[in-house]
C-alpha cells in the first residue's frame, strides 16, 4: 500500500469530520416520529438476519448466571 503524505491524511480526515458534521445535522432534524417509524423498520426486519445460535446460547448462559447470583443475593 503506497504511503500518503501528512496532507493527503490531514484532507482525508477532513472529509470524514464533514461526514460526521452531516450525520449529527440529519440526527438532530429527524423528528421523533421518523426515528420511531426507522426503529420499528429494523425491529419487523430482524429476521431478514441470521442467527448465531452459539451467540444466543452464551446470551442465555449469562442471563441464567445472573439470575442465580441475584437469587444468591437476595436470600
Amino acid at each position: 500500500m503506497p504511503a500518503i503524505t501528512r496532507e493527503e491524511a490531514l484532507q482525508y480526515l477532513a472529509r470524514w469530520e464533514m461526514v460526521r458534521q452531516f450525520e449529527v445535522q440529519e440526527m438532530r432534524s429527524t423528528s421523533m416520529a421518523d426515528k420511531l417509524q426507522q426503529l420499528d423498520s429494523l425491529m419487523a426486519s430482524r429476521h431478514l438476519f441470521a442467527t448465531d445460535l452459539k451467540a444466543d446460547l452464551a446470551v442465555l448462559e449469562v442471563r441464567q448466571r445472573w439470575m442465580r447470583l441475584r437469587q444468591v443475593l437476595s436470600d
